[in-house]
């Protein structure tokens, strides 16, 4: 009985040691393609706000959120030969499923350039409406709910059924992607009135 006991824990132990070999190698395998991918759908996103940029260069480190709860986790100058047409930022925040993730850009008029949602775990057919494009939160204009912020000042008030149409049932997704915006702008300008004054 005993030594069955012992039998099976050693199977059970090289069970589970050559699951995690497997595991590792997979890992390894499809990092750098899950990495490339992840780059490609960055620099497809940053172009899309900035259509007219010639490069992106990396300036995280250089920008803060007041926001507790909303973090910059990346951020790029939008260039143009030499001159700099904005900043994308991108921001983690929470929302009503979990985790959230954007890009927004800001760009030197101190307007929201535009927004990308990378990341959105909410309800399918409500919050997750944010990330639709079929999904408009003013119909006759045919505007999505990231469309509404593109070409709006970072001086607005960013309020969810003030200023900013909200996804209809889902105030707080609506709210806390919308906070995250805020965020992004306030910071994105203050970066770029820093570079204005050459201190960047």
């Amino acid at each position: 009985m005993k030594k069955d006991i012992i039998k099976l824990g050693l199977a059970l132990a090289l069970f589970a040691a050559g699951a995690c070999v497997a595991l590792a190698m997979v890992y390894t395998v499809t990092k750098p393609a899950i990495d490339g991918h992840e780059a490609r759908n960055l620099a497809e996103s940053l172009q899309d706000i900035f259509p007219e940029a010639d490069d992106f260069v990396d300036v995280n480190g250089e920008l803060v959120s007041s926001e507790p709860g909303v973090t910059i986790s990346g951020a790029w100058k939008a260039i143009k030969g030499d001159a700099i047409l904005g900043v994308a930022l991108r921001v983690l925040g929470k929302s009503y499923g979990g985790d959230a993730a954007m890009l927004v850009g800001v760009g030197t008029d101190r307007r929201i350039a535009g927004i990308r949602i990378l990341v959105l775990s909410d309800t399918p057919g409500l919050g997750a409406n944010a990330t639709s494009p079929a999904y408009f939160v003013d119909k006759s204009s045919k505007t999505t709910f990231p469309g509404q912020f593109t070409d709006k000042p970072v001086s607005d008030p960013f309020e969810v059924k003030n200023d900013i149409a909200a996804i209809t049932a889902s105030t707080i997704t609506s709210k806390a992607l919308t906070l995250m915006a805020k965020r992004a702008g306030d910071a994105g300008v203050a970066w770029l009135e820093k570079a204005a004054a050459g201190g960047m």
